[in-house]
């Protein structure tokens, strides 16, 4: 497909994360984004600081709550492609070219790596993938990317606290399938390596079932803390 040039913003929801914002930050820089922005929910440590000593636009959103975050995020964006890295997750220095090789797809999301060594995280991986695939449901972990025309059409993310991927993942997918691009987008294993891999992984389950049954984000994000 014919190469067409792309104006990339970043987006970044943090709370108190100035153990890995720099890292997020500078692996955005170097995929070439044109602009970074940090839509912070009330950071204590020093997040804020590192991340304005960085060259990321500050986004003081006033409240935390990632569905939020992200929307006061792509709001203010600029650039005709919007992607939301979580801070604990860095982009390969490529995903720029690929959106541009690609065409500027509408919507998707890239392949990721676990940053731990188990085979059962390539598993975790291939099966994510491949959900993306077969369902068009993109994860906030897989540096889900929308072009700024096609949100706009969509109204935007909601402001909820928990499953903003998942809800405008449902109204994506009714304008054309996700496309999954290879990345990778690297992905912090903390959440897993805290509650462990199966348990984790029982518990994002759980919450997307009840999510799809109408339980309210406001309580799953009490289930997933």
């Amino acid at each position: 497909m014919t190469s067409s040039a792309v104006s990339l913003s970043v987006v970044i929801p943090t709370y108190n994360e100035s153990t890995r914002i720099a890292l997020a930050i500078e692996s955005a820089w170097a995929a070439n984004a044109d602009e970074i922005i940090v839509a912070d929910g009330g950071s204590s440590d020093d997040t804020i600081r590192l991340a304005d000593e960085l060259g990321a636009t500050i986004l003081r959103v006033g409240r935390r709550g990632r569905g939020a975050q992200i929307s006061r995020g792509t709001e203010v964006a600029t650039g005709d492609v919007v992607l939301v890295l979580h801070a604990d997750n860095r982009l390969h220095s490529s995903v720029k070219c690929q959106l541009e090789r690609a065409g500027r797809p509408a919507w998707g999301g890239f392949w990721q790596t676990i940053d731990a060594s188990p085979m059962t995280y390539r598993l975790l991986e291939w099966g994510n993938a491949t959900r993306v695939r077969w369902t068009s449901r993109v994860f906030g972990d897989q540096a889900m990317f929308v072009r700024r025309d096609v949100l706009l059409q969509v109204g935007g993310f909601q402001e909820i606290p928990l499953m903003e991927d998942v809800e405008i993942s449902h109204r994506l997918r009714a304008i054309c399938p996700a496309t999954l691009l290879p990345g990778r987008v690297t992905v912090s294993a903390r959440r897993w390596q805290a509650r462990g891999l199966l348990r984790q992984t029982w518990l994002n389950w759980r919450i997307q079932w009840a999510y799809a049954r109408g339980v309210s984000p406001d309580r799953l994000c009490q289930w997933y803390r």
